[in-house]
């Protein structure tokens, strides 16, 4: 709800914000919902964000940083400077929407600064849109999303939280919560490589959270919405706090193209107010990711997120013979979907099935999961070139898709199993070569989920006939991984900005042909867990190391920021010489979306019937939690040592569940964990569901202030609390 406050107030209020200003003659712009606030205005230096609020608080982020507008652009080789003008009378003014309009005579361009509310509660998002309303083309310089310089007293007592993806492995650390002293300098990239560099930080999930770590410990958030190379910066000098979100600028200098008609859109970014440190911002952000970047037919689908049995516990070895047996198995044991992964096709960019392994091919599997009422997806690399020379193979030594391909590669080279060589999706022709074989292969195999993995989205290029900026020679350096080469060069960021975009096109298309299609962002395990991507994908696999140590660390991490139910874990085999490590194993990858990666005809009898139950009592009783409840974490991130746990808390429904892990340590058979989101005037019914602890019932205040008693005598064992309201 917007804050009352008459306009003397107002004007007093900003004319101690704007010291510069002699006089006010408009009221600022407002944008709002139910949680956040922000004031915009344009005092005749440029636009900016006046003030952050959280809705219905009069604690305020006053910010100073004005948005710089392009300042020059290249035509025809010439350095033109730009001359803004304001347009108030193209402008649009809305509760929920704002957008200041400029423009350029000579050339001629049109510039918006737009703000928009698409939900009821959340974050506001934010773009710049440059038109070219020219007859001729213009190269324009980097131009960030956005710029904040806000202001905190020097006494108070503020804290930076931002996460690492789980590529490749989970790290060390994975969530970072530092304190942001005078001196604090920080900078956070984002791409779809996240390659482990050594003497770089890891690549971070796109987001930024700041908040006081005293009272309410209230804050704000910022993330891009962009899978390409980005980067966000966070500095404290005294009493400012300045903070920059947008594409990455090195290495530079960025350049890119807009021609006669076209437009650039910088990365759109988010910005929110919360109160509740990370887990409150959390609980505000995840929401807001299904309700606005979310696909609204995925969540309506009951059964999401899926219970999913993968081929990849017998690698590339799968066949027509284990894929039915599978099949069967996963019927048996409620399982929801069958999932080939990589061993399936003829080769490397030639992605039709391999006679030998199935000599009906693909679509009689998928009827058969079918008939089973399972559904059926697929692994494919689809923006990797090979060498074989079937009719629609994508063939590196083929002259035209040579010239797709990021680099030129040496007579010697070969593909591997599953890697080739990625071409650039945003050379046009490559990205309909891809569209069109992914619509043959959607519908030829009667997919129901298509997986993507690899290096999809080419980070840097050589050519220069692409429709990205030419690489200067000078900056150029090759990455060789695995098959594949990779290019890191003065145009890496806007080579990923043209492929981003062609990607998000053709899942966008895919999507409307085939409404029903789930789409896996996997990538190598990890690396495009973005904002974007979650815009245009459904479920995230989060990590490419599937023991249950790296699974609960992958999810604790990325749980701050996605909803869980978008968080895939996939559970490989793990010694389980007993009943309680084999529930252990399960559950560490049961938080979220649950794919098991292994022989399920290989388990015993008893562990198929435990399987079974683990399995019914998640589509029963946890699945609706997962989708739906506040989540809180209530314990330190996973080491594997101690204990480590995760809450569940629906209030709406007045039901919750506690996972509940030991770790390896002896002589730790008991933990108290300490609730949050409860009603401390409450009373809950707790049930423990493998009876480690007969059933009690504990008033909210005991279960946040004492905490919940959890007793496991045996290490890397489990227990699932769930909580019930029973009244006052």
């Amino acid at each position: 709800m917007l804050r009352a406050i008459p306009w003397l107030a107002l004007s007093c209020f900003l004319t101690q914000i704007s010291p510069g200003s002699a006089t006010i003659t408009m009221p600022p712009r407002i944008v709002h919902n139910s949680s956040t606030e922000i004031w915009l205005r344009d005092d005749g230096s440029g636009p900016r964000v006046i003030a952050l609020f959280q809705s219905h608080d009069q604690a305020h982020w006053t910010n100073y940083a004005v948005e710089t507008l392009p300042s020059s652009v290249d035509v025809d080789g010439t350095a033109t400077p730009l001359t803004w003008t304001r347009m108030p009378g193209f402008d649009v003014k809305d509760p929920r929407r704002a957008v200041f309009v400029y423009e350029c005579a000579q050339p001629h361009l049109r510039l918006r600064w737009e703000w928009e509310m698409r939900d009821d509660a959340g974050p506001a998002e934010h773009r710049i849109a440059i038109e070219n309303l020219g007859d001729r083309e213009v190269w324009i310089p980097m131009v960030d999303s956005l710029r904040l310089e806000l202001r905190a007293r020097q006494d108070r007592i503020l804290r930076h939280v931002y996460i690492e993806k789980g590529a490749d492995a989970p790290g060390a650390q994975g969530t970072h919560n530092e304190a942001i002293s005078d001196g604090y300098r920080w900078t956070g990239k984002s791409s779809t490589y996240a390659f482990p560099i050594p003497g770089e930080a890891r690549e971070i999930i796109p987001i930024e959270i700041a908040y006081s770590d005293s009272g309410a410990q209230p804050g704000w958030y910022a993330g891009i919405e962009f899978s390409g190379r980005t980067r966000i910066t966070l500095e404290r000098t005294g009493d400012s706090l300045k903070s920059v979100l947008g594409l990455n600028p090195e290495p530079g200098p960025f350049r890119t193209r807009i021609p006669p008609g076209g437009s650039f859109t910088t990365p759109t970014v988010f910005l929110g107010a919360f109160t509740g440190g990370p887990n409150g911002a959390g609980n505000q952000l995840r929401p807001w990711v299904r309700a606005v970047l979310g696909n609204a037919l995925t969540w309506k689908d009951p059964q999401y997120p899926l219970l999913v049995n993968n081929s990849w516990g017998s690698g590339m070895q799968v066949d027509e013979a284990l894929a039915l047996r599978m099949i069967g198995d996963s019927r048996e044991l409620g399982l929801e979907m069958f999932h080939v992964d990589a061993g399936w096709f003829r080769g490397v960019g030639d992605w039709a099935p391999d006679p030998d392994k199935f000599p009906h091919g693909l679509a009689v599997i998928a009827d058969e999961a079918h008939r089973h009422g399972l559904r059926f997806g697929i692994w494919v690399d689809w923006t990797q070139a090979g060498l074989d020379t079937e009719p629609g193979a994508l063939n590196a030594r083929d002259p035209a898709v040579r010239d797709w391909l990021v680099t030129d590669l040496p007579p010697s080279w070969k593909p591997i199993e599953f890697k080739g060589q990625t071409i650039d999706i945003g050379e046009p022709a490559a990205r309909d070569y891809a569209a069109r074989e992914l619509k043959r292969i959607v519908e030829d195999y009667h997919l129901d989920m298509l997986e993507h993995d690899g290096y999809l989205v080419a980070g840097g290029c050589i050519r220069t006939d692409h429709p990205h900026a030419p690489p200067q020679q000078s900056t150029m350096k090759i990455i060789h991984d695995w098959a594949s080469d990779f290019v890191i060069a003065s145009n890496s960021t806007d080579v990923s900005y043209h492929a981003v975009r062609a990607y998000y096109g053709i899942y966008e298309t895919l999507r409307r042909e085939h409404p029903g299609l789930l789409f896996e962002i996997c990538n190598d395990g990890g690396r495009m867990v973005d904002f974007g991507s979650a815009a245009h994908g459904d479920y995230f696999s989060i990590t490419d190391t599937y023991d249950p140590l790296s699974n609960r660390r992958a999810f604790y991490d990325a749980s701050y920021a996605l909803p869980p139910a978008m968080l895939e874990s996939y559970v490989e085999k793990w010694p389980v010489p007993k009943p309680e490590n084999f529930l252990y194993m399960l559950r560490s990858g049961m938080m979220g979306w649950t794919t098991i990666m292994q022989d399920t005809t290989a388990w015993s009898t008893e562990q198929h019937d435990a399987a079974r139950r683990a399995f019914a009592l998640y589509k029963q009783k946890m699945r609706p939690l997962i989708r739906d409840a506040g989540l809180y974490h209530i314990s330190d991130r996973p080491d594997g040592i101690h204990w480590d746990g995760i809450e569940y808390w629906d209030s709406k429904r007045g039901e919750g569940v506690v996972f509940a892990f030991r770790g390896s340590a002896a002589g730790q058979p008991d933990h108290r964990f300490v609730l949050a989101g409860l009603d401390a005037s409450a009373r809950y019914r707790l049930h423990f569901e493998d009876a480690s602890s007969p059933d009690s019932t504990m008033t909210g205040r005991a279960l946040m202030e004492r905490g919940l008693p959890v007793h496991l005598p045996n290490p890397l064992s489990s227990e699932l609390v769930f909580l019930e309201a029973a009244g006052r």
